[in-house]
């Protein structure tokens, strides 16, 4: 992609799936890449949620990259729970890790993307902000948050020199939703029936569009999502 060798990213949620297949995906454009997740093989062990978190992942994007072009804020969580007997606690972790996280990531971000003079803010969202779903109530809200932000900040930052896009990926298939996948076949088979495409999404699926959308090639896009799905929200 034009204009991303040499830049330099921070991705969360790095371990595995969509983080894990950026991540690779940044490194092959020549990108300098900064790993963290809060569990497996990457560069900062982290809990996006801790407190002073952000402060310590802006950081070390400083320290170890010596600045910063490109954020990834990809880390989240998800769960489904009717809202009858839903716990506090289960809504209160998926806002914190799912929204909050990646509001406080930005803040504490803005001055090193604003000073890379081509700063991109990168957001994981979700097609739930397009429909909702039972059991899915603090899900949908965190992302349908996550949306707001990415408007809201595009806005904002834009005279910085910053753009900020909030990726809705659809039914991608990794660690995370394999379980749920193989535990109800039939969903899984829903969302792929229910695609334009006849299939699940990939990791590499969404690796490509937040590289085409960190490059130049994207140059004038800002404070709007990219739904990423197969076509499976383009009808009923």
């Amino acid at each position: 992609m034009r204009g991303l060798s040499g830049r330099r990213a921070l991705v969360t949620g790095a371990a595995s799936g969509i983080g894990a297949a950026t991540a690779a995906r940044f490194r092959a454009e020549g990108m300098g890449v900064l790993t963290v997740d809060r569990a497996g093989p990457c560069d900062l062990a982290l809990d996006v949620a801790a407190p002073g978190a952000a402060e310590a992942m802006a950081e070390a994007a400083k320290a170890r990259l010596g600045g910063l072009d490109v954020l990834f804020a990809n880390a989240g969580i998800t769960a489904a729970q009717p809202l009858e007997g839903h716990p506090d606690s289960l809504w209160e972790e998926m806002l914190a890790i799912d929204l909050s996280s990646i509001f406080r990531l930005c803040r504490a971000c803005v001055p090193l993307l604003a000073e890379s003079g081509h700063g991109v803010i990168l957001m994981t969202g979700s097609v739930m902000s397009s429909f909702g779903e039972a059991g899915m109530a603090a899900y949908a809200a965190a992302k349908h948050g996550v949306l707001g932000l990415a408007r809201a900040l595009g806005v904002e930052l834009g005279p910085k020199g910053i753009r900020v896009v909030c990726i809705q990926p659809g039914a991608i298939l990794t660690g995370m939703t394999k379980g749920p996948f193989e535990a109800q076949p039939e969903f899984a088979a829903y969302w792929r029936e229910k695609a334009a495409l006849k299939r699940l999404g990939t990791p590499d699926d969404i690796a490509g569009v937040a590289a085409f959308l960190a490059s130049d090639d994207a140059a004038f896009v800002t404070a709007t999502p990219l739904v990423v799905d197969g076509g499976a929200t383009a009808h009923p």
